[in-house]
């Protein structure tokens, strides 16, 4: 097929994804409850994405098609019932006191919807700190003192990035674990406690992530990415421990995208204190287009801490609504990977020969992860029978021009690396300077007393 011919078969399959409905179904006790996910209508006919419960926890997703004049509730019910057995959980503990940092530049309306959602976390003791981020107007820092003066606190970022807006929220924190989320999710209410305790169970843990599922799926951007995975990871929780290095995982540490992502993370304060927090040429708003996150992970990682991924620990995220957005995102993805990658480099040198051992299956990895992807479609249909936020069954084909974006990106990431460092040490020499002194100075004092120890 010729490539115009292919490109417009691809628009015309994109713009003929429809809409799904997104609910939640907790199966607890004989009357299972149905509601719809956060900011959605009632569950009506048609498809419908929902999230499983037990016990309050997530356990799964199920892609349910509900008949026309049929019971919403029954029908999903039923597949549930079927599809998700019985669950065994722990209990959480009781979590350390914890700080949240919202990252927001002009966007109220969304950051409101998601400072009312992080108020009403069941945690007993936390705080909220909002980063406004090189802010244009004063709308921000006006909300926060209008509506939320007494229960969050503003900082101002002036330089652009979302790595330095993170920065300064670490900087101003004062919880012994700090959790990270954007203004454009909704926080389940259980969300903070579930994340920041696993932290009081596990002394050596410096890092943990959690579940990211879909907000709404009305525009065909919104289900395209996330029958292609979107940002969830999988409903087992699941400990990295660079001593013990996964069999499953070859890659390790680099693969970094397996761990979470930057909507839903939490740290041990010192930990990322003492890493130097997130390197601030990295991250949206920068030309780095994105990595803070995973960059974090594995400097963490790196120093000898794990890493746990929990999926009871859920927001909501509102994914980009246009063909556009999508172009942006996978552009952004591709240089954000290797954006990182330079700069864990960079700033690790030692790391190398273990990144140069890894790099023949690291190129591999990466032809897949940009390939072009085709439905996993049993039913002869060719609409997929898969659930969106499974990363092994797609809905609907990734079409080429993503993927030709994702690479382009990748090329690009360590051009734009090295440009958003030149840029940075034009706007704030001092400041990185000084954020570099304290890393090297808390790392050296590491050294000094694992090598007392070892005497």
């Amino acid at each position: 097929m010729a490539r115009s011919a292919r490109a417009q078969e691809e628009i015309r399959r994109f713009l003929d994804i429809g809409a799904v409905q997104v609910a939640e179904l907790d199966l607890d006790g004989d009357e299972a409850v149905l509601r719809p996910g956060p900011g959605s209508p009632p569950v009506t006919h048609g498809e419908v994405f929902v999230l499983v419960r037990r016990g309050g926890r997530p356990v799964g997703t199920l892609l349910g098609q509900v008949p026309e004049g049929a019971d919403p509730r029954a029908v999903l019910v039923e597949r549930a019932r079927a599809e998700c057995g019985p669950a065994v959980f722990g209990e959480p503990g009781e979590p350390p006191f914890t700080s949240v940092v919202v990252a927001t530049r002009e966007r109220a309306g969304q950051l409101a919807r998601a400072l009312d959602s992080l108020l009403a976390q069941d945690h007993p003791r936390f705080e909220i700190v909002v980063v406004d981020n090189a802010p244009v107007t004063d709308e921000t820092r006006e909300l926060i003192e209008r509506k939320y003066a007494e229960r969050v606190r503003y900082v101002c970022e002036p330089v652009p990035g979302l790595a330095g807006a993170h920065n300064a929220g670490l900087d101003a924190v004062r919880g012994e674990v700090v959790a990270f989320t954007d203004d454009d999710v909704v926080a389940d209410p259980r969300w903070l406690t579930e994340l920041s305790a696993p932290f009081a169970a596990d002394a050596g843990l410096g890092c943990c992530t959690g579940l990211i599922l879909p907000a709404r799926l009305t525009t065909p951007a919104q289900v395209l990415l996330e029958s292609h995975g979107g940002f969830a990871k999988g409903f087992t929780p699941r400990t990295y421990d660079p001593a013990r290095p996964p069999g499953d995982e070859p890659l390790f540490p680099f693969t970094a995208g397996r761990f979470g992502s930057g909507a839903n993370m939490a740290f041990r304060t010192a930990v990322l204190r003492s890493v130097g927090g997130f390197d601030p040429a990295t991250g949206a708003g920068t030309a780095a287009r994105g990595g803070d996150d995973l960059y974090g992970f594995v400097r963490v990682l790196a120093q000898g801490h794990r890493l746990r991924y929990t999926p009871y620990a859920l927001v909501w995220h509102h994914h980009r609504e246009t063909w556009r957005d999508l172009e942006t995102q996978a552009y952004g993805y591709g240089a954000g990977l290797t954006a990182y990658l330079t700069a864990v480099l960079v700033n690790r040198p030692a790391l190398l020969p273990a990144f140069l051992a890894r790099l023949p299956r690291g190129l591999a990895h990466a032809r897949t992860l940009t390939a072009v992807r085709e439905t996993d479609a049993t039913d002869g249909t060719g609409t997929g029978t898969g659930t969106p936020g499974d990363h092994d069954v797609r809905t609907h084909p990734w079409p080429r021009r993503l993927s030709r974006l994702q690479r382009r990106g990748m090329v690009y990431g360590p051009v734009g690396y090295l440009r958003a460092r030149y840029a940075l040490r034009a706007a704030v020499p001092e400041k990185t300077a000084q954020r570099a002194q304290t890393a090297s100075g808390t790392q050296a004092a590491h050294g000094a007393q694992t090598s007392q120890g070892a005497r």
